[in-house]
């Protein structure tokens, strides 16, 4: 467990995360993580840069990782996770696995763009940015919105395997989805519970710092991992080389299968919006809303069964406490306000979606966001829109977190609502209890 930093005395956070309960495994994977405290896993499980580089080279047959930017991340990156992570047996398997996936779809990509150097000229013209905190109708919202054919998403399949690029005569059919959902199969052996918890499969749309793996220079590690060390250096450094990963690989998935738009989505791009739209100056965003106190509870239990996934240790490193602390997660909606205020933020290029309206009415809701963004909503566009959610089984869209005590007298409640009082109050966002 993270230092206790709740700090009723001195008024600091509450900390979710001593209150937290880890999952019970699978009977067959604490078996399996039992049998690995015997082994010397570094050596059974090796996550050294040369052996790494070694197999994913061995397995395409390719040898250009591309620029030199990126070798220094990948090792800060390999150094935090060996010092820092506590992987058991599993967790290592996984790891492994997955950096692999990630160093070969760098390797094609970089061979992409030696083959067709055309690539470069392709624009990613005014995408859809879903921002906002965790557990927010991020995912519901672009699920949503998805079923609209004017926009595009990035697919887990085509994020995890974006070579050869996907074309549109076959996306719905490639090979390469049922390949990513055995890949989410394994993780739902592991943790049964995340089904439930969250959109994952090969043809899901996926958050941004999914396909931007292969830089190995993201917050998404952080989200992976109990690494601080890492997340200590990815947030003191400007994030220009993320950013130029990103519409990278942007302009190859659509190379041979045209945007129109890009419908993206990452809660944790929020406090870096200047450095998106210094990269997408024509960007547009969706903020999305929700009572911060009852979407923070489903953040911790979100975020500790993920890292739970790799470790036994699941808050150990004490890193993510932007998305996990009041204070901290208030002045990420103060900074916005700020960039609202000054200009950074264009008036008009952003449209507010309040999950407390949503649940309401889901209709009216995407209506409004449209009209502030400029944006038709045809009637075909949104009568799939209601087939998918009317699909939905009853309380998919969640309920609020369930308090002992009242509002009126949790002092926890009452001491964090004064902390994000200017944020519901200039965004309009209501207390759901």
């Amino acid at each position: 467990m993270p230092e206790r930093r709740d700090g009723a005395a001195a008024g600091g956070s509450y900390d979710r995360r001593e209150a937290w309960q880890m999952p019970p495994r699978p009977e067959w994977l604490a078996r399996f993580n039992a049998i690995g405290d015997l082994l010397d896993l570094r050596s059974v499980v090796p996550l050294d840069e040369r052996s790494l580089l070694d197999a994913a080279m061995r397995n395409t047959g390719r040898s250009d990782f591309g620029d030199e930017v990126w070798i220094e991340h990948f090792r800060v990156l390999l150094r935090a996770i060996e010092e820092e992570a506590k992987l058991n047996f599993f967790g290592r398997i996984l790891t492994r696995s997955d950096l692999l996936v990630y160093l070969e779809a760098r390797l094609a990509i970089t061979d992409g763009y030696k083959r067709h150097p055309e690539i470069e000229r392709e624009v990613i013209e005014a995408p859809v940015f879903i921002v906002g905190l965790g557990r927010s109708g991020t995912t519901i919202l672009q699920e949503t919105l998805a079923h609209d054919a004017q926009f595009r998403t990035v697919q887990r399949w085509e994020g995890l395997f974006p070579c050869p690029p996907p074309e549109a005569a076959t996306y719905a059919t490639d090979p390469r989805i049922a390949k990513a959902q055995a890949l989410a199969e394994v993780v739902f052996e592991a943790s049964p519970e995340w089904k439930a918890m969250h959109a994952w499969g090969g043809n899901v749309p996926i958050e941004d710092i999914e396909f931007t793996y292969p830089a190995f220079f993201s917050e998404v590690w952080a989200l992976s991992f109990q690494i601080p060390s890492y997340e200590k250096y990815f947030t003191s450094r400007d994030p220009e080389y993320h950013f130029f990963w990103h519409k990278r690989t942007l302009k190859l998935l659509q190379w041979k299968y045209p945007a129109r738009p890009w419908l993206l989505k990452n809660p944790t791009h929020l406090p870096r919006l200047p450095q998106l739209l210094r990269a997408y100056p024509d960007a547009r965003l969706i903020f999305a809303h929700r009572d911060p106190i009852t979407s923070n509870d489903s953040v911790v239990n979100v975020q500790g069964t993920i890292y739970s996934w790799r470790t036994d240790h699941p808050w150990s490193g004490g890193v993510v406490d932007d998305w996990l602390l009041a204070d901290q997660r208030a002045e990420l909606w103060n900074a916005v306000i700020g960039w609202i205020e000054d200009g950074t933020i264009r008036a008009g290029s952003y449209a507010n979606f309040r999950y407390h309206d949503f649940v309401r009415d889901p209709m009216h809701t995407v209506a409004s966001v449209y009209s502030e963004l400029g944006l038709e909503l045809l009637p075909e566009a949104r009568s799939r829109m209601q087939a998918f959610l009317d699909s939905r089984p009853e309380g998919a869209m969640g309920r609020a977190h369930r308090y002992e005590k009242s509002a009126a007298e949790d002092p926890v409640v009452l001491r964090e609502r004064s902390k994000y009082a200017r944020y519901q109050g200039y965004f309009g966002v209501p207390d759901e209890r």
